[in-house]
């Protein structure tokens, strides 16, 4: 049976994609290259750690989504939407091999008159140097005379119940002002604001300037975390008399690591394009060498912490607490807590990890013990390491109970803990 949209990449993007466009009426596929997501989401579950819940797929599937591992379902769509991952390489540079691999299916299938729409985190520059060429060569049609073409990034912000998909405004930028209104028209139905830009190359810079706006203050906040524990001085209440000034000042917290999918983009290294301006920007890729510090920083005062209570790291028992990304998420994509339980590891700490959200949490492959009994695990670990707050955890609470307990996240009430 034809559908009006096709989803394709099954994962933090694609998925509540889904949610949005069913729960909207609108009749959907969801097709992946990789055929293990479209297995689990028939089985009712969920493919992607940390997405959507097991009754929100049955809900999905009640309501008419087909998950499928056949391409053919993409040439009966009117839609088509590309969620593919792009995380980064070893070389830190956008990995398109998924996105790649989705553009050349769809191709294949593509019929005139299609929307295609690209969602997925991409360098300026991608929509039309690399997804373009792809589907034209593979199809045989020519974006914006035979198909619409535009892209329009992914905004999600998982776990929060304030700005949802339809409440977030949609960013678009058509090949063709005739491709960007018709991508007004699809995600009209799906969110109350669509915003257009000026083309596509707009549409993807938004992307990056909103992800390397949160490194780059994310990275100011952390180095002044170090700053302020060095002389003394208390950050949060720094923050909290800062963030009273109406104009000219928006808070940001330090933390042990920054996690999550987005990831900071130099638009001036792009092997691609003939176009690239030659000039990186320098504070990104400080900011990131700023922020990916910070685990080595926690360890640090964990040692520091535990040596002026006459005790060492090698033998010392430490208790993790919350391993994800975010708050009240289980979604553990790049959240410093590994690297941060494997360092420790290396010292010969003894690690114990607790987190409502994730029942088996394994670093290098080694499973890490689960603490059944919070607050008794606290009593008996030499340190407690608060690495996410989530909304469960009475910090007071643990303060009283641990023997020496570490906020990376400065949640705690003043004084009730060691502050990162």
């Amino acid at each position: 049976m034809p559908a009006d949209l096709a989803v394709i990449g099954l994962g933090h993007l694609g998925l509540p994609l889904v949610q949005a466009a069913v729960a909207a009426g609108i009749d959907t596929v969801g097709y992946d290259t990789d055929p293990r997501p479209c297995a689990e989401l028939r089985a009712g579950r969920t493919p992607v750690e940390g997405s959507l819940t097991a009754s929100e797929i049955r809900r999905m599937l009640s309501g008419g989504f087909r998950p499928t591992t056949s391409a053919a379902e993409l040439g009966r769509v009117r839609t088509a939407v590309i969620c593919s991952p792009t995380p980064l390489g070893p070389d830190r540079t956008v990995d398109l091999t998924a996105l790649r691999d989705a553009a050349r299916a769809l191709a294949a299938r593509l019929r005139p008159h299609t929307t295609v729409l690209l969602e997925s985190a991409v360098p300026p520059g991608t929509t039309e140097n690399v997804l373009r060429p792809l589907l034209e060569e593979g199809s045989g049609l020519v974006a914006g005379r035979d198909f619409h073409l535009a892209c329009s990034p992914s905004r999600l912000d998982p776990g929060n119940r304030t700005h949802t998909y339809a409440s977030t405004p949609k960013v678009i930028g058509g090949l063709t002002p005739a491709c960007t209104e018709s991508a007004a028209a699809f995600y009209s139905r799906l969110t109350d604001k669509v915003v257009r830009a000026r083309g596509p190359r707009e549409a993807e810079m938004t992307k990056v300037l909103e992800t390397n706006f949160r490194h780059v203050n994310i990275a100011l906040v952390n180095e002044m975390a170090v700053a302020c524990h060095d002389l003394g001085v208390d950050l949060w209440d720094v923050i909290r008399c800062a963030e009273t000034k109406p104009f000219g000042f928006h808070p940001f917290r330090p933390g042990p690591g920054v996690g999550g999918h987005g990831v900071p983009v130099d638009p001036g290294s792009l092997p691609y394009s003939g176009r690239t301006p030659g000039h990186p920007l320098r504070m990104v890729s400080l900011a990131q060498e700023i922020n990916d510090r910070m685990p080595s920083y926690v360890i640090q005062r964990c040692a520091t912490l535990l040596n002026e209570h006459g005790k060492s790291v090698r033998g010392a028992r430490v208790l993790l607490l919350g391993v994800t990304y975010k708050p009240d998420s289980a979604d553990q994509e790049a959240s410093p807590a590994r690297e941060i339980a494997g360092r420790l590891m290396d010292m010969g700490a003894q690690i114990g990890y607790h987190d409502p959200h994730v029942l088996d949490w394994r670093v290098r492959q080694l499973p890490v013990p689960r603490a059944d009994s919070l607050y008794e695990a606290a009593a008996a670990a030499d340190l407690t390491v608060l690495l996410q707050q989530h909304r469960t955890y009475d910090l007071q609470g643990l303060a009283v109970k641990a023997q020496l307990l570490l906020d990376t996240r400065g949640a705690t009430p003043a004084g009730a803990a060691h502050r990162l």
